[in-house]
């Protein structure tokens, strides 16, 4: 089964590809692992990847998909895989197209986990993580025994740059301009699952399993 998976910055995609690994038996490819990688290995494209990388700059969409393409040769990937965090932008998406294509494959499905904003800003900038062990609080969903200190280590809870609400705000404008237009892309195509976010895990992973028929 070939799967992507599509959500806003916090909709708890990450979470959810972890369960689905265990289900489906497919790995979970995310750019940022598959970079990682390819570089430690010193494939060809991972070399290409790590010359941009080392100046700072963003890695050409032909880089990406020349490294999307040698992770789909993998053994662990003769069953299938679940996309998280590609194809971000139109472009990318019609370049896998064509490399789905050219490898005799296509899209099962494209699981869109929805989230609104406000839902979102209120989820993320809640979060409070531990100095010390990195276990994460909530001052809403999970809050500590005692205000600032981690229930698991005693350690001091602080509130993380990427969890103050301006980030999320510029990372969530960032998500709609780039990845909007592919959900009306995949649509087209028949293969969107869209899935309310905003249930409990155990209820998504449910809704989930549910649209894809797993």
């Amino acid at each position: 089964m070939n799967i992507i998976l599509i959500g806003p910055p916090g909709a708890g995609k990450g979470t959810q590809a972890k369960r689905m690994i265990d289900r489906l038996g497919v790995p979970q490819i995310s750019t940022g692992d598959m970079f990682r990688a390819a570089v430690k290995e010193g494939t060809p494209m991972g070399l290409k990847a790590k010359e941009y990388m080392d100046k700072g700059a963003l890695v050409p969409d032909e880089v990406v998909i020349g490294v999307v393409k040698e992770r789909f040769g993998k053994p662990d990937c003769a069953k299938g895989f679940i996309l998280d965090g590609f194809p971000r932008t139109l472009e990318q998406a019609k370049a896998l197209d064509g490399l789905l294509k050219g490898m005799g494959k296509s899209l099962d499905h494209v699981v869109v986990i929805e989230v609104p904003d406000d839902y979102l800003v209120k989820r993320l900038t809640g979060r409070r993580t531990c100095r010390g062990c990195n276990y994460m609080h909530h001052v809403e969903f999970d809050p500590p025994k005692k205000e600032g200190v981690c229930d698991k280590c005693g350690g001091e809870l602080y509130q993380r740059d990427d969890d103050q609400e301006a980030t999320i705000r510029s990372r969530l404008k960032t998500y709609h301009d780039q990845t909007s237009p592919l959900i009306d892309y995949y649509s087209k195509q028949g293969v969107v699952r869209t899935i309310d976010g905003t249930k409990s895990m155990e209820q998504v992973q449910e809704a989930i399993q549910k649209a894809i028929g797993a």
